[in-house]
């Protein structure tokens, strides 16, 4: 086990989400209602919460800015964050109920992970996260080794309102700034336009490579050879020289390509394949990256 050191500040969602898995059923061979039994749990979720959880195991300190509701669930989110270690910068939405999400697997198809559905509280208070809010947790952030942020807070105006003032905060006090390109369809959400400039002022991109291309006008690559020959693309879409972590294969998580202007550094396997078990594997792996390259990667 590494040794816990340095200080992660995470922006982004935190709320209740409802997981399972289908072990009997495909959607493509739905045709009526079904009743099934299978796991099924509840969990605090989103993607702060999601990154914290694995970061605690790594970092000195995590600490996790997210807006939340006001219910039943808003005390549970608290007692979780306290349970994985993580310093909880809450604001609280009054009169509103927390973001609650539905996330259903259903039977693999030969080896496969099976296909993901994911239903999501149409606009969750983690939108609706102001500049104001971010501003009062400047010293928090000025105080971190890394602030990350992650694409679904760009969604929203407001919430993209906040990013960049945390942008600006973490760039004046020397904080190094990590971006997360997600959802992986965001480029059928928001135009490049709205997403660039949060690409720009990170030091580090986490991005599945055909979200990446496909935001930029591009096809999605087909395979490890169309991946290499992204980066002439990147730094032409944006300026400096951030890390850019590809991750690309049979999923878009099995590798992943390392690359600064002018410098392809690595490439590397993820470990993931056919077995693992997907669920969080993408946050722990950001994790391992993330105490890597602050480490010196």
């Amino acid at each position: 086990m590494a040794e816990r050191r340095f200080s992660l500040f995470v922006i982004g969602d935190a709320g209740v989400e409802v997981r399972a898995s289908l072990p009997d059923i495909r959607f493509a061979e739905l045709g009526a209602d079904r009743l099934t039994y299978a796991p099924a749990r509840a969990v605090v979720a989103g993607t702060a919460v999601n990154l914290a959880r694995y970061a605690a195991r790594y970092f000195g300190r995590v600490s996790v800015l997210a807006k939340i509701g006001e219910d039943d669930y808003t005390p549970v989110i608290r007692r979780e964050l306290r349970r994985i270690g993580a310093d909880g910068r809450l604001r609280v939405e009054a009169g509103v109920p927390n973001g609650v999400s539905v996330m259903l697997r259903d039977r693999p198809c030969g080896n496969g992970p099976g296909v993901r559905l994911l239903v999501v509280q149409d606009e969750p208070p983690g939108r609706r996260l102001t500049a104001a809010e971010v501003r009062a947790e400047a010293a928090g952030i000025g105080a971190a080794d890394v602030l990350v942020m992650d694409g679904y807070s760009v969604l929203s105006p407001v919430s993209r309102e906040a990013l960049r003032e945390a942008a600006r905060i973490a760039r004046a006090a020397g904080t190094r700034i990590a971006f997360d390109l997600v959802p992986h369809d965001i480029d059928a959400r928001l135009p490049a336009s709205a997403v660039l400039p949060a690409l720009a002022c990170a030091d580090l991109v986490f991005a599945e490579a055909p979200t990446l291309a496909r935001l930029l006008g591009h096809p999605a690559p087909a395979d490890g050879g169309e991946v290499r020959r992204l980066p002439p693309v990147l730094d032409r879409a944006v300026p400096g020289r951030p890390l850019w972590l590809l991750r690309f294969g049979a999923t878009a998580l099995e590798r992943v390509l390392a690359y600064r202007r002018g410098c392809l550094l690595m490439e590397y396997s993820t470990g993931y394949a056919d077995g693992v078990r997907r669920a969080g594997f993408g946050d722990r792996l950001a994790a391992c990256e993330l105490y890597w390259w602050l480490s010196g990667g």
